[in-house]
């Protein structure tokens, strides 16, 4: 006799009962982008309902997303003035440092992870400091200074810190420093497995991060490597990442599939810019059911292992899932 797995399926109830993967509002973290000034709510055209917000308006938006139960957010800071080693987010009073301070006063039970890069902060765009001969990133000089701007985001009260920049050795060497520092239950999520993916190309109109020249493959990942993704992920939890995390998403869910089978960590999915904004205009277009195929995306991340979403459309899924 053939099996009726029809059977779970035609009452609307028991379909409920039987759903493998849900989501609610504590599995996603909300990026905001904050830039210098007062009263700035800037739409980015290339991310509709994505803004670079001066902190004022970062604090607006806190007080909104919190009545709607979404309780985490990462950082970005876009500074004024930029240089050749991103100086500006090595001071105390740097704009990251302020936001965060601003955040947790006024709202301190937001949980406040902080972006760790030096793309938005240098003039050239890429994640460091550049070794003038090789014209890439100088790794091991960039541990250095990663390890103040982690000191920076620590003592501005940040709740958890994720470096960005893909450098061998970040976590082992954030980690040390802050041990060292007094700040030893501060966790580290590790942008473990990052791709050196086309999907970023919205990203970069709003954090304002287009490297002047060249590209960033030769310190982030192939796409094309599968094996090499495993081996970052657990090279990083060797080090003592606390959270790993797959970037992008959407074309990569078989990576995160295999990390989540070759960790116990927990593990960090960031649905990146160029995913939230095909849906987006598809769905201002009237190509697709926009709500529907937003929450269809996000539970693949969770079907495929992911335990934490970092998303733009985190807001809306959140104001969805308050009307179910």
């Amino acid at each position: 006799m053939f099996k009726r797995l029809r059977r779970l399926r035609i009452n609307e109830n028991l379909r409920a009962l039987v759903q493998e993967t849900n989501l609610s509002p504590n599995d996603f973290i909300y990026p905001l982008f904050v830039v210098g000034g007062k009263g700035i709510k800037t739409e980015v055209s290339s991310m509709p309902g994505v803004f670079q917000m001066s902190i004022d308006e970062i604090l607006k938006e806190c007080e909104y997303i919190q009545s709607i139960g979404l309780k985490s957010i990462i950082l970005f800071g876009i500074p004024d003035v930029k240089d050749s080693v991103g100086s500006e987010c090595l001071c105390d009073e740097s704009i990251i440092a302020r936001t965060i301070k601003a955040v947790k006063e006024k709202f301190p039970s937001m949980f406040v992870a902080t972006d760790l890069c030096f793309c938005e902060y240098t003039d050239h765009g890429h994640c460091g400091i550049l070794d003038p001969k090789t014209q890439t990133v100088d790794n091991d000089k960039t541990l250095e200074i990663s390890a103040e701007q982690a000191l920076v985001h620590a003592r501005a009260g940040a709740d958890m810190i994720a470096p960005s920049g893909m450098m061998d050795g970040i976590i082992e060497t954030l980690r040390t420093a802050l041990d060292a520092n007094g700040f030893v239950d501060l966790p580290i999520m590790a942008y473990s497995t990052k791709f050196a993916s086309a999907y970023y190309g919205p990203f970069r109109d709003v954090a304002e991060s287009t490297p002047s020249f060249g590209d960033r493959r030769s310190y982030q990942m192939n796409p094309a490597n599968r094996r090499e993704a495993i081996e970052e992920s657990i090279q990083d939890e060797n080090q003592g990442a606390d959270i790993l995390m797959v970037k992008p998403a959407l074309a990569y869910l078989d990576i995160v599939r295999d990390i989540r089978n070759s960790s116990n960590l927990p593990l960090a999915v960031y649905n990146v810019s160029g995913e939230y904004a095909m849906l987006k205009h598809a769905g201002m277009a009237g190509l697709i059911d926009y709500e529907r195929i937003m929450i269809e995306t996000l539970i693949s991340f969770k079907r495929a292992g992911a335990d934490i979403i970092i998303t733009y459309h985190a807001k809306e899924a959140c104001e969805l899932l308050n009307r179910k």
